[in-house]
């Protein structure tokens, strides 16, 4: 049977939702067929843009950088978890999925906002992880988790404390994820590889889960 690869990523453009406080990325054409002979395109863009991964030190003093990390960190099984119609993510919620949880190396939470990507929708309150919910799911052996939606903190957040609940632990945080919809519900293979940047405290990523 043929394997099902699901693409997990926003197309990283000019135009795209980007947190409150970030410039957007700017595309350029620097050369092209027509005049030069070849194509080639200049980005500029912060590393917390599009469908992107946190390092530790990116809220951490002394944490860790995305290139410190071995590829290893990057790839593993996975689940969706939906909070989709809720206010917040409770630990109540999460202990009903306490099994699938424990087998998963990355948790993945589908609330239905990679829907309002690019529109002012997006940036509504989205159902994230209450505190107490954030310390319990902490405590598993995850590589990361991740979110379809701008941030693991609420956008009103100035303590960024689920941010370092996880980086603390080295457990990545993966932001503005897409299709989650499409998984199955069943445990996955998931990739989610960002650029090697030196000394980077975050990247743009290609995320994809492949089904079996």
């Amino acid at each position: 049977m043929k394997k099902k690869i699901i693409d997990l990523t926003h197309t990283l453009n000019g135009d795209i939702s980007v947190y409150p406080t970030s410039p957007k990325p700017v595309l350029k054409q620097v050369s092209s067929i027509e005049k030069e002979g070849y194509a080639v395109l200049e980005l500029t863009t912060i590393t917390h843009n599009g469908t992107h991964i946190d390092a530790p030190c990116h809220i951490i003093k002394g944490g860790k950088t995305l290139d410190e990390l071995p590829m290893d960190k990057f790839i593993g099984k996975a689940i969706v978890v939906s909070c989709e119609n809720k206010v917040r993510i409770s630990l109540e919620h999460l202990k009903n999925h306490e099994e699938l949880i424990s087998k998963a190396e990355f948790v993945l939470f589908y609330s239905g906002w990679g829907k309002k990507w690019n529109s002012k929708a997006y940036f509504k309150p989205y159902p994230a992880l209450t505190e107490e919910a954030a310390v319990w799911l902490s405590g598993f052996k995850l590589k990361a988790v991740g979110f379809d939606y701008l941030s693991i903190d609420p956008l009103a957040s100035t303590d960024l404390k689920l941010h370092k609940i996880m980086l603390s632990k080295e457990i990545l945080i993966i932001e503005n994820l897409n299709n989650l919809d499409k998984t199955d519900g069943n445990i996955f293979d998931f990739y989610c590889i960002p650029l090697r940047i030196e000394n980077s405290d975050g990247s743009p990523v290609r995320a994809f889960g492949i089904l079996k």
